[in-house]
C-alpha cells in the first residue's frame, strides 16, 4: 500500500463504512418518510464537517501554536452544529399530539450533538495519527540526509589517504628506474577512473569492487621484491550483489604499508568472500613497522563509522596484532534490499 493513498483508503472508510452505518442506527424508516429535508440535510452536514476537519488539520495547526485559528476553526464547526439544532419541524409532526414537539427536538438534537463528537473523535484521532507519522517522515529524512552527508565526508576523506599511499609506490618505482614503472601507471589510471566514477555511489556490485582491489594489489607488487609473497584469496557467488564502496581497500592499504619489507620474508593475506547474504573479509601480515604514534589510523577510524551507519548492528569487525601478526576479519550481514 502507497503511503500517499493511505489518507484517501481513510476517507473511503469513513464515508462508505463508518457512517452509513452510524446513521442506521437512527430511525431512518420513518425519518425518510416525515422529516426527509432533515435526514438529507444532516448527512451532508456529518460530510462536510468531516472533510472540513481534514482540511484545516488542528494537530498541523496545534503543532504551529496557530492557537488563534484553532479557537476561531472550533466556533465556525460549533455554530455550525448549534444552527442545525434550530431545523424546523414538518407542520405534520409539530400537528402530531401523540408525542409533544419538545420531546421530538431534544431526541433531535441529541442525534445532532452525538454526530459532531462522532466527526470530531474520528477527525482529530486520523490527523493527529497522520501529523505523527509526517513528524517521524521528517526526523528520518533528515536522519537520513545527516548520514548521507557523514558518509560522503569519510569516504571522502578515505580517497585522498588511498591516494597519498599510491603514489609514494609510484614514486619509489620511478627512483628505482624499475621497468615495471609504465605498467604501474597504466594499473593507476584505471583505479583512478574507477574511483571517480563510483565517487557518488555508496553501494556497487560486489564484481566490480572485486575487480579495483585485484588492480590495486598488482599494483602494489610492482614495487614488491622476492621476500615480499602476496596471497589474494577471492570468492564470489553473485557478482552483482551490492557491497560498500572504497570500504575493503583501507585495510588492504595498512597490510601493504605495515606488513611488507624488501629485506625480511613476509606475506601477505587478503581473503574476501561473498554470496548473496554475507561479506567476509580477513587479512593477516606480519607486522614489519608501526606507526610512531602507536594510534589507529583515520582510515580505520572512517571505515568503523562508515559500517555503523551503513549497516548498524549486522557487521562485526576485528582489527589488531598478537604475536607479531597484525588481523583484521569484518563480517557484514548485508541487508536484503542490497
Amino acid at each position: 500500500m502507497k503511503k500517499s493513498h493511505i489518507p484517501l483508503y481513510v476517507d473511503l472508510l469513513f464515508c462508505l463504512v463508518i457512517m452509513p452505518l452510524a446513521i442506521m442506527l437512527l430511525p431512518v424508516d420513518r425519518w425518510i418518510v416525515h422529516n426527509t429535508a432533515f435526514l438529507v440535510t444532516l448527512i451532508l452536514y456529518v460530510y462536510v464537517l468531516y472533510f472540513l476537519y481534514r482540511w484545516v488539520c488542528l494537530p498541523k495547526l496545534f503543532m504551529q501554536k496557530k492557537y488563534l485559528r484553532i479557537t476561531w476553526c472550533m466556533l465556525c464547526f460549533v455554530g455550525m452544529t448549534e444552527l442545525l439544532t434550530h431545523f424546523p419541524l414538518p407542520p405534520e409532526l409539530e400537528a402530531d399530539v401523540t408525542r409533544p414537539v419538545e420531546a421530538r427536538l431534544h431526541m433531535r438534537t441529541q442525534t445532532i450533538w452525538f454526530f459532531f463528537l462522532v466527526v470530531t473523535g474520528f477527525s482529530l484521532a486520523i490527523e493527529l495519527t497522520f501529523e505523527l507519522f509526517r513528524q517521524i517522515l521528517s526526523r528520518q529524512e533528515v536522519e537520513a540526509e545527516k548520514n548521507k552527508a557523514e558518509l560522503a565526508l569519510y569516504k571522502a576523506q578515505i580517497n585522498p589517504h588511498f591516494l597519498f599511499n599510491t603514489l609514494n609506490t609510484l614514486y619509489a618505482l620511478v627512483l628505482s628506474g624499475s621497468d615495471k614503472t609504465e605498467s604501474a601507471f597504466v594499473k593507476f589510471s584505471g583505479i583512478l577512473r574507477y574511483m571517480y566514477s563510483q565517487s557518488g555511489a555508496e553501494l556497487i556490485p560486489a564484481a566490480r569492487e572485486l575487480e579495483y582491489i585485484r588492480q590495486y594489489v598488482d599494483l602494489q607488487k610492482l614495487r614488491l621484491n622476492g621476500h615480499t609473497h602476496v596471497e589474494l584469496e577471492v570468492e564470489v557467488t553473485d557478482g552483482q550483489v551490492l557491497v560498500p564502496s572504497m570500504l575493503l581497500i583501507t585495510f588492504i592499504e595498512n597490510a601493504f604499508k605495515y606488513g611488507t619489507s624488501s629485506e625480511v620474508d613476509c606475506t601477505v593475506r587478503i581473503c574476501v568472500r561473498v554470496d548473496d547474504r554475507q561479506l567476509f573479509f580477513e587479512t593477516e601480515n606480519k607486522v614489519m613497522r608501526v606507526r610512531e604514534d602507536g594510534l589507529e589510523g583515520i582510515g580505520i577510524e572512517n571505515c568503523r563509522k562508515r559500517l555503523e551507519l551503513l549497516y548498524p548492528g549486522c557487521y562485526e569487525l576485528k582489527a589488531g596484532a598478537e604475536n607479531g601478526v597484525y588481523c583484521v576479519s569484518l563480517d557484514i550481514r548485508l541487508r536484503k534490499e542490497d
